[in-house]
């Protein structure tokens, strides 16, 4: 098994391989690459030292599987690129998301739409796969008609320059900017980059993936995206209209058996989800579980997943696994 990740020195790209040690990925070589700039530099990853290659390196060697983490720009030229030499592609960015000719998926909702042709996987948002993740259980039993979310997004969603932003204004200190105002002590309703229809690109991928990966394009969501000085992961209120009627403690017990989800909700001792509660963590967090009085058949739900492993890291590695288990890879 040959497994290249690409943007292997970046902030999900470094998770990534936290994520692989810790899950005991099958490889038997292991090729990082990152761009021009970091091409021949060292890193170190469980006690060896590998050196950083190229692109076109990477493609020569013919991975069987690569993980991208490099940016949408990145991987519209290259994966095909992989592709073409037998590699599969599991990419992070926002590239192929929407491609009707590409899966997105996430492991434990549509991994099996994965057939041995398909060569680009694309990941999902980190926003999307921790809602759908909620959502899946409940809309094979109740159907969703109807989606609210508002999200709270760490700095980390927005990479390096973001954290450090956020470390250097709790320091007084002048330095790099990767927001149009400061985040700390503050929020901003602003990820991704405006539309026309006054919507953020962030805002609108929850529409389009929620209703890609759960296979229903009749859901209708509408979002509010904001950036919140916070690490460790991404909080989201949720609230639900179904076509049928429901149960609080059938819900519970649904998003229980879902695999991957924790219910963390009892108010009473001050326990729901959080940040905090999210970060180094794989699960996806739902509390506040609770009616909408205000409109029939409706729910909310507060929930929270870390955006750098579940949301990005985690489920990449996860579909790698499916390849290793299910096509045989080696």
């Amino acid at each position: 098994m040959k497994l290249a990740v690409v943007g292997a020195t970046g902030l999900v790209g470094t998770v990534m391989l936290q994520v692989l040690a810790e899950r005991k990925f099958p490889f038997t070589e292991l090729l990082l690459v990152a761009s021009a700039k970091s091409v021949g530099k060292k890193m170190t990853f469980q006690g060896k030292e590998y050196t950083i290659v190229s692109m076109e390196d990477a493609v020569q060697a013919q991975p069987d599987i690569a993980i991208f983490s490099a940016g949408g720009s990145t991987s519209l030229e290259w994966a095909p690129k992989f592709a073409e030499v037998g590699t599969v592609v599991i990419d992070n960015s926002s590239a192929w998301r929407m491609d009707v000719t590409k899966k997105l998926v996430v492991p434990e909702i549509n991994a099996t739409q994965i057939t041995a042709q398909d060569k680009i996987i694309a990941n999902p948002n980190c926003s999307t796969i921790q809602m759908v993740m909620a959502l899946h259980p409940l809309h094979q039993k109740y159907t969703i008609k109807r989606v609210v979310v508002s999200t709270y997004q760490s700095v980390t969603g927005t990479g390096v320059k973001a954290v450090e932003q956020l470390e250097n204004e709790r320091k007084g200190i002048e330095g790099v900017k990767a927001y149009p105002h400061p985040i700390d002590l503050n929020c901003f309703p602003h990820g991704g980059s405006f539309e026309d229809n006054g919507y953020t690109t962030e805002e609108t991928k929850l529409l389009n993936e929620t209703r890609k990966i759960l296979g229903a394009d009749s859901i209708q969501v509408t979002a509010t995206v904001v950036r919140i000085p916070t690490y460790g992961g991404h909080s989201e209120a949720v609230n639900v209209e179904f076509e049928n009627e429901f149960e609080i403690a059938d819900v519970i017990t649904l998003l229980k058996e879902m695999p991957g989800v924790t219910v963390l909700d009892n108010p009473a001792q001050n326990e729901y989800p959080m940040p905090l509660t999210a970060k180094g963590k794989d699960e996806v967090f739902v509390g506040r579980i609770r009616r909408d009085f205000s409109q029939p058949k409706s729910l909310n739900l507060w929930i929270v997943s870390d955006n750098l492993r579940k949301g990005a890291a985690t489920n990449a590695v996860q579909i790698a696994e499916f390849l290793v288990r299910d096509f045989g890879r080696k």
